[in-house]
């Protein structure tokens, strides 16, 4: 069963921009090995800025390099419902445990045409399909109706990922909507993670630099522990509040995973919205330390209460 705190992966390059395979395979060495349940490849691993070939190799080489410790995730969501339907079918065969889909970024679908997509992709595999809003980078809020029909249609198999504005009444009401039935992920970054958990999420999908800090507070949360989880989330919140575009998400957890000896390189194809000022880099690396305090002072005082 899909929950927990499954990363989004970055995708690394090297300096023609071709996929860094090596890294990648360190990149999810260290994401398991920090906590994460399982992994993800979506908007924040650039499928957007890769080839039809290049995303079915990532999907593939991502399933492998996983090696059986958790359940991957991969994105499917196309710009047509062919295409959506063919990754599905690639990522079913590659081993993926689940599929996420976010509508087509050209189109301004409406309700009735946006259903037919995404039913359309889950009837074409057999694995859970996390529908995702996205809309805080690309297109309009999903409406809740469109996910109750979802789910009462296919069941469980069917999952969300709403990120459009004002978070927690909208999980509230998706919650009241479905009469407890969906089973959602946080997508925030961590944003919203400890007012998401109060109203009944079963995991959340970050980015993978912050990983530590994020399963931190997911067991901080899980054990009901709230000193501890205000000490992590606070800094978190911070931080990923710098990132307010795909491009400054792109930007920040690249430099970060550079900074923790994790990517060598925080090159993102361009073009780029976002670049990293001088300023900016100080102020991430000044909320990244409280971000490690924070870590440091919660081990401590969870190694205090268990002596």
């Amino acid at each position: 069963m899909l929950a927990g705190v499954l990363p989004v992966f970055q995708t690394p390059y090297h300096d023609d921009e071709s996929i860094d395979y090596a890294t990648l395979e360190r990149e999810i060495d260290w994401l398991f090995a920090s906590g994460a349940d399982g992994i993800v490849m979506a908007m924040v691993s650039e499928v957007l800025r890769l080839s039809t070939e290049e995303r079915r190799e990532l999907a593939a080489s991502a399933g492998k390099f996983a090696r059986g410790r958790g359940p991957v995730v991969i994105s499917v969501g196309a710009e047509s419902t062919k295409l959506a339907i063919d990754f599905a079918r690639h990522a079913e065969e590659v081993g993926a445990a689940a599929l996420m889909a976010i509508p087509p970024v050209a189109s301004a679908l409406d309700e009735s045409e946006a259903l037919r997509y995404f039913a359309a992709i889950a009837a074409a595999v057999e694995l859970p399909l996390i529908v995702q809003d996205a809309s805080g980078y690309v297109g309009r809020p999903l409406p809740i109706s469109l996910y109750t029909k979802l789910l009462a249609e296919f069941g469980p198999r069917i999952l969300f990922k709403p990120e459009a504005t004002p978070i927690g009444p909208r999980l509230t009401a998706l919650r009241e909507a479905s009469g407890g039935a969906a089973r959602v992920f946080e997508g925030t970054g961590g944003i919203a993670l400890v007012d998401s958990f109060r109203r009944g999420i079963v995991g959340t999908i970050p980015g993978a630099d912050l990983i530590r800090g994020i399963v931190a507070l997911w067991q901080a949360l899980a054990a009901g522990d709230v000193e501890r989880a205000d000490r992590l989330s606070l800094p978190i919140v911070a931080l990923v509040s710098l990132q307010t575009s795909l491009d400054a998400f792109l930007a920040v957890e690249k430099y970060l995973l550079v900074k923790q000896g994790i990517f060598t390189s925080a090159r993102v194809r361009g073009p780029v919205g976002f670049t990293l000022d001088e300023e900016t880099r100080q102020e991430v690396d000044r909320l990244f330390a409280l971000v490690e305090r924070a870590l440091e002072a919660a081990d401590e005082s969870r190694m205090g209460r268990t002596k």
